[in-house]
């Protein structure tokens, strides 16, 4: 389960009912973070120690659903991330414009050396 960003709420509302054109998202990018992010995305993302958004691809929807169609490996962590509880799915790889976000099942510290990959299938996002 994820939500949508106020940013993503308010450019469908007004693709669907005003017409105005949304520009599909090329790649989306996954983000890690300590803190929630919220709608606003404004949440503590992971900085430094290596830490990159990576590409994430998805499985075509299917009754509101999809899920990650690959594994999402970060880069080995060369410093401290601190405990990761929450993700973003966003529309660039740096600044850009959150579209989703959730908490994960389990918290996860990261230290220096760790790598955090999502399994295939592991990142799933329902819209009700």
């Amino acid at each position: 389960m994820a939500e949508m960003s106020d940013y993503l709420e308010n450019a469908l509302l007004e693709a669907t009912l005003r017409s105005t054109t949304f520009t599909a998202v090329g790649t989306p990018y996954v983000s890690l973070h300590t803190a929630d992010p919220t709608d606003d995305g404004t949440g503590t993302e992971v900085s430094g120690g290596s830490y990159a958004r990576e590409a994430g691809t998805f499985d075509a929807a299917s009754g509101g659903v999809t899920q990650n169609s690959s594994a999402i490996e970060f880069n080995q962590a060369t410093g401290n991330w601190g405990t990761i509880t929450h993700f973003g799915i966003w529309d660039a790889l740096t600044t850009g414009n959150m579209l989703y976000h959730s908490a994960f099942d389990a918290s996860k510290v990261i230290e220096t050396g760790d790598i955090l990959k999502i399994d295939t299938g592991s990142l799933t996002v329902t819209l009700d």
